[in-house]
């Protein structure tokens, strides 16, 4: 969604692959995505959808699941599948993804159109859904914002925590969510579940972390009604116009239906690492969120700190695997040192709270 599939990318990420293909001559299939079968598939499944030979590209960005702009020529699609190779069974569940986003259309929370859900492994070796192409662009790193002004900087970060406070007040039954996962105990199970995660990937020693997951154990808050969650919700999960405003919220890989608190504790903690001028502060854009909402955020401190440990066993995951010698790229020999000053910062949070 972020890049068209017409070779008009700008140059940081030209090097994304395409496959274009001319009448008569075949080229390699981009991995993951054969185009021949897609465009059976398609043939079958949505009669009329294609009107030419398809092309494709692997798109930059996107957590875990695989993303591709494809095209006809004549229209534009994003197709989204899990990634090559073994997955857990309930991990990158295309049709969850699908369903959200096709549940929302008719809200205020903008998303892409949904088009086709596939849920057959056959055809592409996985599930994958197909949505429309929506232009726009997506700043991954708060250095993208160096180029705004400070009111534009400040004017964006309230139109992110608006947005999620409409996210937060739909119903989940209204939309046929209701489903959707398990308000009750949740905070509880997503302490239990991070600790797992946390205890999967030790290499190290970590002052504090422990001191910390049994502090957020002991003062676990009850769930009140629940709400949809992004489970994700950062800048560079949307998809920005020319103007500035939000197009679309992208990777719904992690939502469900949970405790709204937690959904805002994770925001306002990526939200700190935008260093820019005119970025508002955690307790505006909390307050903001609560007069948005009418839900009272007394009790934040809880959620920021687990936002806060949530973050740090991410990272100590990925150190773990660099470690390991299991990720290859730039920059994985960075991530260890980010860990420490998160414990830090979760206990000095739920030691105040």
């Amino acid at each position: 969604m972020p890049d068209p599939p017409d070779g008009s990318a700008p140059p940081d990420r030209a090097h994304n692959r395409t496959t274009d293909r001319a009448p008569g001559v075949r080229v390699p299939e981009l991995p993951g995505l054969d185009l021949d079968r897609l465009a059976a598939y398609l043939d079958r499944a949505a009669p009329g959808l294609v009107g030419g030979a398809l092309r494709g590209k692997l798109l930059a960005g996107g957590r875990s699941n695989l993303t591709y702009a494809v095209t006809d020529g004549h229209a534009r699609w994003v197709l989204r599948r899990p990634p090559l190779g073994h997955v857990l069974a309930t991990a990158h569940d295309m049709g969850r993804e699908y369903r959200v986003m096709a549940a929302l259309a008719p809200t205020t929370v903008p998303v892409p159109p949904m088009v086709h859900h596939c849920p057959d492994p056959v055809v592409l070796g996985a599930p994958f859904y197909l949505m429309g192409y929506v232009p726009g662009w997506v700043h991954r790193e708060p250095a993208d914002l160096a180029a705004w002004s400070p009111p534009q900087v400040r004017a964006l970060a309230l139109a992110l925590v608006d947005l999620l406070a409409e996210l937060h007040t739909i119903d989940p039954a209204e939309v046929g969510l209701a489903d959707f996962g398990r308000p009750d105990g949740f905070n509880a199970r997503q302490v239990r579940r991070w600790k797992r995660q946390l205890d999967a990937s030790r290499s190290r020693d970590l002052p504090g972390i422990d001191e910390l997951h049994d502090r957020l154990t002991a003062a676990v808050p009850a769930v009140g009604a629940g709400a949809v969650l992004h489970g994700d919700f950062r800048l560079d999960n949307v998809l920005l116009g020319d103007d500035r405003t939000v197009r679309a919220v992208l990777d719904w890989e992690m939502s469900t239906l949970g405790d709204p608190l937690a959904d805002l504790a994770l925001s306002l903690r990526y939200a700190t690492r935008v260093d820019a001028p005119g970025q508002p502060g955690t307790g505006e854009l909390a307050a903001r969120y609560a007069q948005r909402t009418g839900r009272p955020v007394d009790g934040l401190d809880w959620y920021l700190a687990f936002a806060a440990f949530k973050l740090a066993v991410i990272l100590e995951g990925v150190h773990y695997r660099y470690v390991c010698g299991q990720t290859v790229g730039d920059g994985f020999d960075t991530v260890g040192a980010r860990v420490p000053p998160l414990i830090a910062e979760g206990l000095a949070t739920i030691r105040r709270g």
